[in-house]
């Protein structure tokens, strides 16, 4: 079992930036894909950015790509989320996940752990 806890969410004006973090405890999080997906109100769960257990192959979904980078520090059993130039739509909650199995990267489905989720909320 893993446990994931998300944190750095806040309230900020458009273009401001944040940084999320995903502490992961229980299991060290070295063989897992991990991903970011948010959610808004009335609104299905979307993929953000996913990260291989190397980190040698980063996704980003078209919204975010050049605006937000995906890392992680497998030492320090951490996922990191920099999110630079914040737009109102990017408001959501931001759920953190994890997974052992390969496929599915991008997709809700394709993950196990999920964290409970961290609330960014950007002001135009």
């Amino acid at each position: 079992q893993v446990q994931l806890v998300e944190s750095g969410g806040g309230l900020v004006q458009a273009g401001d930036s944040l940084r999320l973090s995903c502490a992961a405890s229980g299991r060290t999080i070295g063989g897992y894909k991990m991903g970011w997906f948010r959610q808004a109100p009335g609104k299905e769960r979307e993929f953000v950015a996913g990260i291989r257990p190397s980190g040698s192959s980063i996704y980003y979904a078209d919204s975010v790509k050049g605006r937000f980078t995906i890392s992680r520090d497998n030492a320090k059993n951490t996922v990191y989320l920099q999110m630079n130039s914040l737009k109102p739509e990017d408001t959501a909650v931001y759920y953190c996940a994890a997974s052992t199995v390969y496929g599915g990267i991008l997709s809700p489905s394709g993950y196990s752990y999920w964290g409970q989720g961290t609330q960014v909320t950007v002001s135009s």
